[in-house]
């Protein structure tokens, strides 16, 4: 991060929170402190002052580009002679595991439903779209829950095409945190939203070319704007054996927890075995997929040891 911030040649303008935080420009703070308690993830300690620092001028910046991007769609309807619906906007949110990623999208969720026009703004997560634990088992992937071959990714496509194409009642899958599995027969209706945010580890993912030059969509086609959450790799790796410890005195003990056995080891038992799901899963995947795509994001939020968000990177127009 440091060398991408260094380089002469960076597409990124970068600021420190202080000046990020001046760019707030007069922006009224809608959210409480017990707005923030409710929002923030487990292991996530965001402050009503990071809010007000990061996130209050994050929702200035997108709402004049969510103003700017109506118009350019105002514009090419009127070219092409048609009168459809206005367009969503769509924001994808990227990250490591137990990087915060939760958190930020329900902060701008609920930050950006209380703009004054009140706009609908729908989160989804790609969870939905893994495919189930069944099919992961059958074709050996249950080590690679999370990588990108883990997911459904024709039906996350064709999802986020009907989003955008402004479709009604589009349905997306529900995934259990608790069974740690896709819910057969439940899904959410996402009914024409203003705003879309889809959070997730791969959002930006992209694939080899194919030299025909043959179409291959991207996930992150769909995005208008894109976020990717940013820290370093020791820091994950001690929030992630957190948060797996304070799930096992949490909601690991409910016995339809998937993780329910390690409820009933010892301290340094869970500690190990936190250890080394981070080393066998998490890491690879995310010096595998996940970091790769931290270049492409609109906006890199970088956090500190102390999980705070200390510097932004904002991709030059």
């Amino acid at each position: 991060m440091d060398q991408i911030a260094r380089n002469a040649f960076s597409p990124y303008q970068v600021f420190s929170r202080a000046e990020w935080a001046h760019l707030r420009q007069g922006t009224p703070m809608t959210l409480t402190i017990e707005d923030v308690i409710r929002l923030r993830s487990l292991n996530d300690p965001v402050s009503l002052e990071e809010v007000e620092d990061i996130y209050l001028p994050l929702s200035r910046l997108l709402s004049l580009y969510v103003e700017a991007t109506q118009g350019l769609h105002q514009a090419t309807r009127r070219f092409l002679g048609h009168s459809d619906a206005k367009m969503p906007y769509v924001i994808g949110i990227a990250g490591s595991v137990a990087v915060g990623k939760s958190t930020t999208a329900r902060i701008l969720q609920t930050m950006l439903r209380r703009w004054p026009a009140s706009p609908n703004v729908t989160l989804v997560t790609t969870d939905g779209f893994l495919l189930p634990n069944a099919v992961l088992k059958a074709e050996g992937l249950m080590e690679r829950k999370g990588f990108p071959e883990s997911y459904d990714l024709p039906s996350l496509l064709a999802f986020l095409s009907d989003i955008k194409a402004g479709k009604d009642k589009v349905s997306a899958p529900v995934y259990s945190h608790l069974v740690y599995d896709v819910v057969p027969g439940e899904s959410i209706t996402i009914d024409r939203p203003d705003i879309l945010i889809l959070e997730g580890l791969n959002v930006l993912q992209t694939s080899r070319l194919p030299r025909d030059g043959k179409a291959v969509p991207f996930v992150s086609d769909f995005f208008d704007f894109s976020i990717y959450i940013d820290a370093e790799e020791d820091d994950l790796r001690r929030w992630y054996v957190e948060r797996f410890m304070r799930l096992r005195d949490t909601a690991f003990r409910d016995p339809r927890s998937y993780f329910q056995r390690y409820s009933e080891i010892t301290e340094a038992e869970a500690v190990a075995t936190a250890n080394g799901l981070w080393d066998r899963i998490n890491l690879p995947n995310l010096k595998e997929n996940i970091l790769p795509t931290r270049p492409r994001a609109d906006l890199i939020l970088r956090k500190s040891a102390v999980h705070s968000i200390e510097t932004v990177m904002l991709r030059k127009l």
